[in-house]
């Protein structure tokens, strides 16, 4: 295994498995009787944790899902793709906001994440009481409080309130209700607040547990919580916190970061291990990656060529000065011309298709495929979830909306100063107030962070999807939120309601 990838993870004993199921948390019992030899030592604790890990891997589990079809397809930053309007024809009506009710893709996202939060919440319910050292029970229970919070981020964001499974449920509690998106929000807040005293900062981890989570992962996510619900000064004081702990800073070079010696770097906070070497299949994707494929160009590139950047997205890096490009342009997409890593220079006639642009950040090259097995299951680039970067900018957002405009424009001048990596003439510090220092805050974390899962999220918390998205049918109150699946609405029959305009 990669240095970069120890920690193992692990399935659980087959008691502890969820499979096959249609229901929210699956109509199939996952709750019974347990081994009685099991939860009684560390080792048990640790095993239970890394099983909770495995869940945050599922990317076709069970069917594909993935943070850019949110955050960029359903976006102004990227097109569909794939081999034509056919090909997850699903993805089409979601970018297009014709969702259909009873999609296999919200239901695998909804399905994933559920599983993630039994997983965890099995752990929260049997590591207490054993006998173990008391700083790693109190660890591997931050771990899995983070977990927990941030599969109930990802669905919160998703659909609103949903049904808060705090706890493993017993078979008569399968129709949980929806429950306010408050009530999810509060205990994401207060899982992460718990997890942020239980957990070690980076520098404590041995290199053994490297790409385990850390204190200033927890008080991450819970920046980006405080800063979806507005919570402005709680967002300014944690991202603080994060900046004066002294773990993280900005990687120098920024075209290094989306390489896999870019991994686990400086500027990581939060990031989803995947490797190479995995041996994993269609059946059993095990710990690779599909994005590194499902996003490579087609023809000789022998990708699937979704998630294709639009021209507007380009027309971005080039919003400051029409004759001089953002210098993080080249390393967030292909322009036709370019040597795609070792597999050939682009051109539309090598991958048959006629984009002008594909998405760099997750490009694997061929020398980075799997040594055995199938390559296409076992993409080895990890998902960079939360760096620095966006807690600095999140941290400038809140600082504007709390009245410090010095702050909001120090730390978005932080961002602008590594991006432009010494270059002159090209992304001068801001010195703008008012309405212009927000739209610059913006700007900047569209163009930092493009690509990386986060624009129509950012889009629908500011306000802005409907003047950016309106051409593409979005509506205002509507498309806030995605659909529930009908499926999960039947499974529990009726308990889980319809979101509005659905």
């Amino acid at each position: 295994m990669n240095n970069k990838k120890l920690i193992a993870l692990v399935a659980l004993p087959l008691f502890l498995m969820i499979s096959g199921c249609d229901g929210f948390l699956n109509r199939e019992p996952i709750v019974g009787e347990t081994e009685e030899n099991f939860y009684k030592t560390a080792d048990d604790a640790i095993v239970a944790v890394n099983a909770a890990y495995a869940a945050l891997q599922f990317e076709r589990n069970p069917a594909g899902h993935f943070r850019w079809f949110w955050g960029d397809i359903m976006s102004d930053d990227s097109d569909k793709g794939g081999s034509g309007d056919n090909d997850v024809f699903e993805l089409l009506l979601l970018e297009t906001f014709q969702t259909p009710l009873n999609g296999e893709l919200l239901d695998s996202e909804w399905k994933a994440s559920y599983e993630g939060i039994y997983r965890a919440n099995v752990v929260l319910e049997n590591v207490p009481p054993i006998e173990m050292d008391e700083a790693l029970k109190s660890r591997i229970l931050g771990e899995a409080r983070f977990i927990r919070s941030y599969f109930f981020y990802n669905l919160v964001t998703i659909f609103g309130g949903v049904p808060l499974a705090d706890r493993v449920l017993s078979p008569e509690e399968y129709d949980l209700p929806r429950s306010s998106a408050e009530e999810v929000w509060a205990l994401i807040e207060s899982d992460l607040v718990q997890a942020a005293q239980d957990l070690p900062m980076k520098s404590e981890y041995a290199a053994s547990d490297l790409g385990r989570i850390t204190k200033g992962a927890a008080q991450a996510l819970l920046v980006k919580a405080y800063v979806y619900q507005e919570k402005w000064q709680d967002a300014k004081s944690t991202a603080e916190a994060i900046v004066n702990s002294g773990e993280y800073f900005l990687d120098p070079d920024f075209t290094q970061i989306f390489t896999p010696a870019g991994e686990n770097g400086p500027g990581s906070i939060f990031e989803i291990q995947f490797m190479t070497e995995s041996g994993g299949t269609w059946d059993n994707p095990n710990e690779g990656s599909l994005t590194n494929v499902f996003q490579r160009a087609r023809g000789q590139f022998a990708g699937f060529g979704f998630n294709i950047p639009t021209q507007n997205l380009v027309d971005a890096f080039f919003m400051e000065d029409p004759n001089n490009e953002d210098p993080r342009l080249k390393s967030t997409l292909f322009r036709e011309g370019e040597p795609m890593g070792d597999r050939g220079i682009f051109t539309k006639d090598a991958t048959g298709f006629p984009h002008d642009y594909y998405a760099k950040k997750y490009f694997n090259s061929l020398s980075e495929e799997a040594s055995f097995g199938d390559p296409v299951n076992n993409g080895g680039s990890n998902d960079r979830v939360i760096r620095f970067a966006d807690i600095l900018l999140l941290h400038a957002e809140a600082s504007y909306h709390s009245g410090n405009e010095a702050a909001a424009r120090s730390s978005l001048n932080m961002v602008r100063e590594r991006a432009r990596a010494g270059e002159t003439g090209v992304l001068p510090d801001v010195t703008a107030s008012g309405q212009a220092l927000l739209d610059a805050i913006y700007h900047e974390r569209r163009v930092e962070l493009a690509l990386e899962g986060h624009r129509f999220f950012d889009l629908v918390r500011t306000g802005r999807a409907s003047t950016a998205l309106g051409s593409l049918g979005y509506v205002e109150g509507r498309h806030n939120l995605f659909p529930i699946p009908q499926s999960q609405i039947q499974a529990t029959n009726g308990a889980i309601t319809q979101n509005p305009g659905y």
